[in-house]
């Protein structure tokens, strides 16, 4: 198999720093060997600046990119931006979703994302019904991926209700399936995406609002049969708490643990307001947080204690989640900074322990676990981002300036199994990102 060379000015191996003059060979979609090397092989492709394992965005939303800016005119709450965002689902169909989520998958490789998991919840017809088709919807976010030039992991959704004993209604109708039973059945149906080297098929229960106690089992049960990642959003919101200690007499958190939800092979989407016990149970149990630092600022979410959970034996992955910005190496530091805020204190976690998080773990969590890694063996994918720009230029170390200063902007090259997707910053799959972004957002709001 032919093999190419890349020479990296600097790289990320995994360690508290970089090294320089690493040469990079790939063999195939695969990285054959790493080798340190003060010179660039006569055949290599010179890689400036700092080349680290591609970034893994452990929860995204892929059609709420439609609402950046939208939704930032008036005071509210996450609540009334959930009116907005059920307006933008309402219009979806296969074909603009595909478009849209193209665009969007596009703008994330662009920053140094290679792999998504992509929360999907849009299922059906407006009406509910299903689709000639029945995985119409995801077929077409997984070929947007794709074709994007990213690996996936879609983590298809069960929501059942339209809150805690609340029948779903207007566009809520598309998202559900009925029951969990029916909801395996059709997500069994995906066989193409599990069949893909880009792409792997998850598990998602929305939440504890949307999926009833009686119904969390065969969910479980379905990830557990497939050995497949199974992702949930945890205590986003403090009347999710009030609502379900009301109906069921404990937390999210609780009555998860209780249907056999956490685990190693879980990972709980943004945890915010949860107790000690709920840290504990998380962290035991070895279940991955998922930040969203962004989208948790965008919608005054409040602050989650990644601290606590982190402490408590929990693994933190990064994602975009609205992506009302897309730029994990904010969300990445945004999950120090939340915690200098709350405490006072800086240094909580190491540029290594924050680019681990965006790279190995967050690959681990979307069941992609050789992946994260500059190593032989390892899936070949890679960024390399430029320093001689206006952030990075005469930053020093790199490690901690990549982590704490850089930015989605400054994302020169990007290699996806093999192939390089990203060129000198311009997209080699998806012409003019800008225009395909404009184009897809504008049929699916006016």
């Amino acid at each position: 198999m032919p093999v190419t060379r890349y020479w990296a000015e600097h790289a990320w191996l995994g360690g508290d720093a970089v090294t320089a003059g690493v040469t990079i060979e790939v063999a195939g979609d695969v990285i054959a060997a790493v080798r340190v090397a003060a010179a660039a092989p006569p055949d290599a492709v010179v890689l400036r600046g700092v080349t680290v394992p591609g970034l893994a965005n452990a929860h995204s939303h892929a059609f709420h990119r439609a609402l950046r800016g939208r939704t930032q005119s008036a005071a509210g709450t996450f609540w009334s931006w959930r009116e907005q965002m059920y307006a933008v689902a309402a219009r979806l169909t296969p074909d603009s979703y595909y478009a849209l989520a193209r665009a969007t998958f596009a703008e994330m490789a662009l920053s140094g994302v290679t792999c998504v998991g992509e929360f999907h919840y849009v299922h059906h017809e407006p009406n509910g019904t299903l689709y000639a088709e029945p995985n119409a919807m995801a077929d077409a976010v997984v070929r947007a991926a794709t074709d994007a030039g990213i690996r996936i992991t879609l983590l298809d959704a069960c929501y059942l209700t339209g809150g805690i004993g609340a029948e779903l209604k207007g566009p809520q109708m598309r998202f559900g399936d009925g029951t969990a039973e029916a909801w395996a059945k059709r997500v069994s149906g995906l066989a193409d995406a599990s069949q893909s080297a880009m792409a792997r098929v998850g598990a998602a229960i929305h939440s504890v609002r949307a999926v009833p106690p009686d119904e969390l089992d065969d969910v479980v049960a379905w990830a557990a049969e497939n050995e497949a990642p199974l992702h949930v959003h945890v205590s986003e919101q403090l009347a999710e708490n009030d609502n379900c200690l009301a109906a069921y007499g404990c937390t999210p958190t609780q009555l998860l643990a209780d249907h056999g939800v956490l685990g190693p092979r879980s990972t709980a989407v943004h945890a915010t307001h949860v107790t000690s016990r709920d840290v504990a149970l998380l962290g035991g149990s070895g279940t991955t947080i998922c930040m969203c630092p962004s989208t948790e600022s965008d919608l005054a979410d409040g602050l989650g204690d990644a601290a606590a959970l982190a402490a408590a034996g929990s693994p933190l992955s990064v994602g975009s989640d609205s992506n009302a910005s897309i730029d994990l190496w904010a969300d990445m530091r945004g999950v120090e900074f939340g915690e200098r805020l709350r405490s006072q204190r800086r240094g909580h976690w190491t540029a290594m322990q924050l680019l681990t998080a965006a790279t190995s773990v967050g690959h681990a969590s979307l069941g992609w676990p050789e992946a994260g890694r500059l190593q032989a063996g390892a899936p070949a994918d890679f960024v390399t981002v430029r320093t001689d720009g206006v952030r990075l230029a005469g930053a020093d170390p790199l490690l901690e300036a990549l982590v704490f200063a850089g930015a989605a902007a400054d994302v020169s090259e990007v290699v996806v199994a093999g192939r390089r997707v990203v060129v000198a910053g311009r997209h080699q799959l998806v012409d003019d990102v800008p225009a395909v972004l404009a184009s897809s957002i504008a049929a699916v709001t006016t």
